[in-house]
């Protein structure tokens, strides 16, 4: 089951559909940061590997938050 998300990323509207599991670690990540989703999106969109999905690339930056102790 996916959720799905609407943020604006360079005056573009787009969404990320990530399961619920890794939307918990983003909200931690926002809620201990102070961030803005549509800022932390961004700058994973910016370190993203040429042609790899958007929301892979959220996935894979959740992975990392855990893994480094988030």
């Amino acid at each position: 089951m996916f959720v799905k998300r609407s943020v604006t990323l360079s005056g573009h509207a787009t969404s990320v559909a990530i399961e619920p599991e890794f939307w918990a670690v983003v909200d931690r990540y926002l809620a201990r940061n102070k961030s803005t989703l549509a800022g932390l999106i961004g700058q994973i969109d910016k370190g993203r590997e040429p042609g790899q999905p958007l929301s892979s690339a959220c996935r894979v930056w959740a992975l990392k938050q855990v893994e480094s102790g988030l």
